[in-house]
């Protein structure tokens, strides 16, 4: 049944697939509190919310006896740390230039779960994309699927850095898979090319540092001494997973709908900024990037091109320091300071 299993999610798209019990990792509540405890979750309150369940998949569905995980690629075929180097242009995160993964990943896993219900009378399943409170990471390790790397993400032998997750719970008793351990050795190039330096130590992150939660998380302004940190990244970062030395054994993206649009691999700023409510949710519909809102998304490309030191995007700028949202005023005031420095 398993080996079935794996051939047929892999026939469905899936690059990995591994399985492991509820319980596989007991120290998930334990290492979960700490890190909740240190406020190192920031202003995610749905980290705190729900911990028991979060922290023992077993409390989640008691009847579950199998987590099986798999793994879909979204490898970009372009350098995305190019962009960096163009100032006048937004960065943003691989996985959000192209079609929003919670609902492509979910139609599989449920294409999947379907299949298991129909191979075995009585099965029951529940599917899950990083939506639930479930650690998807490590239990993709205790699956075997790869491990988290000293920056966090889960990252594997042959599959690279570039991979969605996704959990299928299930009644059946399926052979649980070998753990994976960690092939970090020596290296930290993910904690050395961090901006902000949000890793305190290998293997541990303090989010409130991310800019992949301050662009897209955390609400209200950005501490200042964080924001020229920030680049011209305006949604999420990619810094860690680019430079790690494992992608070169990255596996290529299957589905198209994770391609880059070409709107959005290098935007302009100045157009970015211009976006009122409206045209915010035309450009990004079908893209996680809309959940964040128009003024947090706002707000981070003012940010942008305050560290962008281009006085030609001043114009661009000025015209938020009366926005009604109170951050995006605050940025666009804390954006035309800095440009008007440089003149």
């Amino acid at each position: 049944m398993k080996g079935r299993l794996v051939a047929f999610a892999q026939e469905a798209g899936f690059a990995k697939v591994g399985v492991c019990r509820p319980d596989a990792v007991p120290q998930m509540a334990e290492r979960l509190s700490a890190f909740v405890d240190a406020g190192m979750h920031g202003q995610m309150a749905w980290m705190a919310d729900r911990m028991a369940w979060r922290g023992d998949p077993a409390a989640l569905w008691p009847e579950a006896r199998s987590v099986i995980m798999l793994a879909e690629p979204y490898t970009p075929e372009h350098d995305p740390l190019a962009v960096l180097a163009r100032p006048d242009r937004a960065a943003i995160s691989v996985y959000a230039q192209g079609r929003d993964y919670h609902d492509v990943v979910k139609k599989r896993l449920k294409v999947v779960g379907r299949w298991l219900i129909d191979q075995v009378p009585g099965a029951e399943i529940k599917v899950f994309v990083d939506t639930a409170p479930v650690m998807e990471k490590p239990l993709a390790q205790a699956a075997g699927l790869g491990w988290q790397g000293k920056h966090t993400n889960l990252l594997g032998r042959d599959l690279g850095s570039w991979f969605f997750l996704g959990a299928i719970f299930t009644t059946v008793e399926l052979a649980p898979d070998t753990a994976e351990v960690s092939h970090c050795g020596s290296c930290t190039a993910c904690l050395d090319v961090c901006p902000t330096d949000a890793f305190p130590a290998p293997y541990r992150l303090d989010a409130r540092r991310c800019i992949s939660y301050l662009t897209i998380e955390h609400k209200g302004p950005v501490d200042e001494d964080l924001r020229a940190l920030m680049g011209n990244r305006i949604y999420g970062c990619d810094d860690c997973l680019a430079v790690c030395p494992w992608n070169k054994f990255a596996v290529a993206g299957r589905d198209a709908r994770y391609a880059a649009r070409a709107d959005l691999l290098a935007p302009p700023l100045a157009a970015l900024a211009a976006l009122d409510d409206a045209g915010f949710r035309a450009q990004f519909s079908g893209s996680p990037i809309k959940r964040i809102g128009r003024d947090r998304f706002v707000r981070n490309v003012a940010y942008a091109i305050g560290n962008s030191g281009d006085p030609a995007l001043l114009p661009a700028v000025a015209r938020l320091v009366d926005d009604p949202d109170p951050a995006v005023a605050d940025a666009g005031r804390w954006a035309v300071q800095r440009l008007r420095s440089v003149v």
